[in-house]
């Protein structure tokens, strides 16, 4: 039986994962200040875009959210026609490997997107706020002139009027979320959640799912490219389909006579 190349990336993450995790509680135990916070190294050589093709999850829910305008906005607007990366997050988030660190990985990957010819204005990011009491409309637009700014490149961030609002969409994600409470049961600031990027078709179907583990940006270009190798796959053979059937060879060897012509 063949070996999915995926399976063998994925076996290869998560030793890498394990790794990296050991280093990082050496690291805590001899020094206070951990450093920059990394993804586990890659310990493998990702397979080249267009040799395997990525499942299809589920399709992409939908919902009702405001942008940083204070638009109202529904996401299928934001994953359909493009490659769309998405991620849950919130403004405050304290955990160096959490949103800082998704914020910083998008951040690197649109770089390297608007230098490919073959993703730049083919990919966008979209960033969902899952603490919308806090982060308004007008805090989001603070937080991406930061993230976004200077490139051109399409980075959409969205919140809700309120938690009630975004509570299906989360779950329709499988987007885990617990606000933390002290002792006395009354919130605090940090919400505890599971990193997870969304890698969504041009067509809306979720194709991958990028936990911390997973977060390799060589793997993620690579799943990007192979989206829209099959994108492109897709649009000829639809054109090939709609295109009229050749005209049978007549006396004039197959071309159409000309205004003057007899016969």
């Amino acid at each position: 039986m063949p070996i999915d190349p995926r399976t063998v990336r994925r076996a290869a993450v998560r030793a890498g994962a394990l790794a990296g995790a050991m280093l990082l509680a050496g690291g805590a135990m001899a020094a206070s200040d951990p450093g920059v916070p990394r993804a586990p190294q890659m310990q493998f050589v990702p397979p080249p875009a267009g040799t395997y093709s990525l499942q299809h999850i589920q399709s992409c829910p939908d919902g009702v959210l405001l942008d940083a305008a204070g638009r109202a906005r529904r996401l299928s607007t934001l994953t359909r026609g493009q490659i769309t990366l998405l991620t849950f997050f919130y403004t405050s988030c304290p955990d160096p490997l959490g949103c800082p660190f998704a914020l910083g990985l998008m951040s690197s990957l649109r770089h390297r997107i608007v230098a490919d010819p073959g993703l730049a204005g083919h990919v966008r990011f979209v960033s969902i706020s899952f603490d919308p009491g806090h982060d308004s409309p007008q805090r989001l637009a603070s937080y991406a002139s930061g993230a976004a700014a200077g490139t051109g490149f399409e980075w959409d961030f969205l919140t809700a009027p309120s938690m009630a609002q975004l509570a299906p969409l989360l779950q329709d994600f499988g987007q885990d979320v617990r606000v933390e409470a002290d002792r006395q049961g009354r919130p605090l600031r940090a919400i505890s959640h599971m990193l997870k990027l969304f890698l969504i078709d041009a067509s809306g179907a979720v194709r991958e799912i990028y936990a911390l583990d997973y977060l390799q940006p060589e793997v993620m270009l690579n799943d990007m490219r192979t989206l829209q190798m099959e994108q492109r796959e897709l649009h000829q053979h639809a054109r090939a389909a709609s295109a009229p059937a050749a005209r049978p060879a007549g006396p004039g060897g197959g071309r159409s006579p000309g205004p003057h012509s007899t016969f």
